[in-house]
């Protein structure tokens, strides 16, 4: 090898994390700017306006004052199409997973990406509504496959003492593309580059994220399929693990209800931001503030938590993970409800704190679910756990508008933002008690001998199939085993002291 390349080799697990990371970025930014040009977007496309105008006699244009400067009606619309986006990003990634298993990765990755990049460049391009619905559909379909399939690859690369950071990394990609919409939905679209508006926004995304798709098809190369972690080993039986016996696992369960409502929070919050700061706080501008900590904060929170997890998981095992998510979410939620509460100083103070230890928690709960997960179910059961996540996260926060009806905007986004992060808390506990600790030498096989072939599979029983083509685990012949003292036993037909039977070749 040409020595410069080698010298670069060294680098290629970061190359990697780091293509994957801006693709995903990429990905939620086109995911998160309708929520932020939905304003411009609304009235040039000319829709939303029976959600806003109690007539029929008027289109928007010929309003003297627009819906969107009395109560901002078109983020409504902004959220319906964030839910179309949702309905197709998660049916569609549970199909990925399951090819995730059995076909070439990176080919997948490199196709999901040009599909989505593609889509959030014509999304620039459209002239009416239903165009902008059926992008948005195409391109949550190409993002779909970037989760699981980025996180099947990663886990393959890189060992357990980096898990959790990496994949916190990755996964702050939804929340790095939020926030960068922010900036680039508000002062592109107010620069109005070529004359063109918000449509510079998305056009200026997909062409960087086709750019993403080229490096990837062309400088990643798919890593050998590895088990990894506790879930790899092998059970009593001997029978292979299906994806319904990892998914009705108590663990499995508690964790996806737990992730649900963590993401129902922090969706909340994405949702109704913008909204929320400019109907209490119209004369300032916290377009830069917003940006600020979900980037740098939120960066560097992604961070610590990926560290501490991957530090301590060493010492008290999987639980470990679980238990850093319980005390995050809990020092999250104090200042989470100070964020809707105080003046825009404070409030965005309050912000930084409660985003420093929130976001802690996505990359960390997908290290716990590669280490339970056998490796032939791996990145379906990502894809399943995701569908769960983003159905029941991703649509809660519709309830925000009715319940906001009973008790003010402001006690309902305190309720579905801060609470959810205070009921995560608790969630992530129980949790802890469902996973294992570090186990001890032998454990696993005297918890495999003890454990009856047909019982309820938990996570702390949820293995790898690694065995002989006949179903059976492997064993040595005799005159290869060692016995106690270590030396070889005799070739003898003679039972052994135990009464068992001798083994034959």
């Amino acid at each position: 090898m040409i020595p410069i390349l080698e010298k670069l080799s060294g680098f290629y697990s970061s190359s990697v994390l780091a293509i994957v990371t801006i693709g995903y970025i990429l990905g939620e930014l086109g995911h998160y700017l309708i929520g932020v040009t939905s304003k411009q977007t609304a009235i040039e496309l000319d829709y939303g306006d029976h959600a806003c105008q109690q007539n029929s006699r008027f289109t928007r244009h010929e309003l003297v004052t627009q819906c969107s400067d009395v109560k901002n009606e078109s983020s409504c619309y902004a959220l319906e199409l964030n839910s179309t986006f949702i309905l197709v990003f998660t049916i569609a990634g549970v199909f990925m997973g399951f090819a995730a298993d059995k076909y070439n990765r990176v080919k997948m990755l490199t196709v999901c990406t040009i599909i989505f990049g593609i889509a959030i460049l014509l999304q620039g391009t459209v002239k009416s509504y239903w165009h902008l619905v059926v992008l948005r559909m195409v391109m949550a379909a190409g993002e779909s496959g970037c989760n699981p399939l980025a996180t099947g690859i990663m886990s393959d690369i890189f060992p357990e003492n980096k898990r959790a950071l990496v994949m916190a990394i990755f996964n702050w990609g939804i929340y790095g593309g939020y926030g960068i919409a922010f900036p680039v939905g508000r002062y592109i679209t107010t620069l109005n580059f070529f004359d063109m508006g918000w449509r510079v926004c998305y056009l200026g995304a997909g062409v960087l994220t086709i750019i993403i798709a080229g490096l990837t098809g062309t400088t990643l190369r798919e890593p050998e399929r590895k088990s990894i972690g506790e879930g790899d080993r092998t059970t009593a039986s001997g029978k292979p693990v299906t994806l319904w016996q990892v998914i009705k696992s108590p663990a499995m369960i508690m964790l996806m209800i737990a992730a649900s409502i963590s993401h129902s929070g922090g969706m909340t919050f994405a949702y109704n931001a913008d909204l929320y700061y400019n109907t209490y706080f119209p004369d300032v501008d916290l377009g830069w503030w917003l940006f600020a900590v979900t980037i740098g904060i939120g960066s560097v929170g992604v961070v610590v938590g990926g560290v501490v997890s991957d530090k301590i998981v060493a010492k008290m095992g999987i639980r470990s993970r679980a238990f850093v998510l319980a005390i995050s979410q809990l020092i999250a939620t104090l200042p989470a409800f100070g964020s809707v509460y105080f003046d825009p100083l404070w409030a965005m103070i309050t912000l930084g704190l409660s985003y420093f230890f929130a976001e802690m928690w996505f990359g960390i709960v997908f290290a716990i679910v590669v280490e339970i997960v056998p490796l032939r179910v791996r990145s379906s059961t990502i894809g399943v756990f995701l569908f769960v996540m983003n159905n029941i996260g991703g649509n809660l926060p519709i309830l925000v508008d009715p319940v906001a009806k009973v008790i003010g905007y402001r006690g309902s986004i305190m309720l579905f933002y801060a609470g959810f992060y205070g009921i995560t808390s608790i969630l992530f506990l129980i949790t802890c008690f469902l996973l294992e600790g570090k186990p001890k030498p032998n454990e696993s096989e005297q918890e495999a001998q003890k454990t009856h072939p047909d019982a309820v599979l938990g996570a702390r029983h949820i293995v790898d199939e690694t065995l002989l083509s006949n179903g059976r685990p492997a064993q040595l012949p005799q005159h290869l085993q060692m016995s106690s003292n270590g030396y070889e036993k005799s070739q003898s037909t003679q039972p052994r002291h135990n009464g068992a039977e001798s083994s034959r070749l």
